[in-house]
């Protein structure tokens, strides 16, 4: 929320657009002004008055730019595309963090109304862990919570915490920025906004349902192992599960932070020998991490090397 005191003026900018849409409305809602029309002449002046470079003027590679149209995220095995990911330089990882993603519909699509689209936004978000995100058509603004598992029946409003027209801009327009401005985004607005909202009783976070799926893998490699390897004593037995798992998502996590190829361990998938292959990322991240779950040889100073998982 907005700094007691401070008044944030409204862009000439906004102004501008949405007298612009007033005017021509009619013709902006028909079939004939697509989504394209839309980001070029809407959508895009609307994040550059939040301060985001959404042209790309600041220098810099593709994968370092803070708006990134078209993002690629994984939902229930298969890659979606927000159409826009906000990012900004983590230095903790060293790399570009999303904050939050905006899914953009033309203006013929019922935003208030329509069950899809908000659930295809929620499920992109609450697959990449971002607590808020936006679904808009510029005619329309919704704001929702993404950190509780979306269903596909579920009614438009669920999870929804704002809800304005192109005509409340103005007036809300402090509202809007002191949540979604590069500026106020870089303070953590969205994650301070997050934890001010109640957490209702059911609600299950994506850490919640990861740690799920993971109980279901760790049982599931733990049958494949014993049948291959009947000679492993318990012990060694859960040793390898949890090594390999811990191995998996370490990979997956660069994947996803742009450290490796993304999609690289899901590649492995369309060939044979999938382990003898997945064990060759593992040694490539031996040489290049330094992590002591990637560790198959003797070095000085070092514990023991994994002889287990690599047979």
């Amino acid at each position: 929320m907005p700094e007691e005191g401070r008044v944030l003026a409204v862009p000439i900018e906004i102004v501008d657009l949405v007298e612009r849409f007033e005017r021509d409305q009619s013709f902006f809602k028909s079939a004939q002004f697509n989504e394209t029309e839309l980001r070029t002449r809407f959508i895009n002046p609307l994040i550059a008055a939040l301060g985001w470079d959404v042209y790309h003027d600041q220098p810099g590679r593709a994968d370092q730019h803070e708006v990134k149209e078209e993002d690629s995220v994984e939902v229930e095995g298969k890659i979606k595309n927000p159409d826009y990911s906000f990012r900004l330089f983590d230095s903790a990882l060293g790399s570009m963090k999303r904050k939050f993603f905006m899914e953009v519909k033309r203006p013929s699509v019922n935003i208030e109304a329509g069950a899809y689209p908000a659930f295809q936004l929620r499920r992109y978000a609450w697959s990449a862990d971002l607590p808020i995100s936006i679904l808009t058509d510029f005619e329309e603004l919704s704001v929702y919570y993404c950190l509780s598992r979306p269903g596909r029946e579920d009614k438009p409003a669920k999870s929804r915490i704002m809800y304005l027209r192109y005509d409340q801009y103005r007036e809300k327009w402090e509202e809007i920025a002191a949540l979604f401005s590069r500026e106020a985004v870089l303070k953590g607005s969205l994650d301070k906004y997050a934890r001010s909202l109640p957490q209702k009783r059911g609600e299950k976070r994506v850490d919640a349902a990861l740690l799920g799926d993971i109980s279901k893998w760790r049982e599931a490699l733990a049958k494949n192992i014993a049948l291959r390897n009947p000679e492993l004593d318990t012990a060694s037995l859960n040793y390898s599960v949890q090594a390999i798992i811990d191995r998996i998502m370490f990979l997956r996590i660069c994947e996803d932070r742009g450290i490796e190829r993304y999609m690289r361990l899901k590649h492995l998938l369309e060939g044979e020998r999938v382990y003898a292959r997945l064990f060759e990322l593992f040694q490539q991240a031996d040489e290049r991490y330094n992590s002591g779950i990637f560790h198959f040889h003797k070095e000085p100073g070092r514990d023991k090397p994994d002889i287990i998982t690599p047979a």
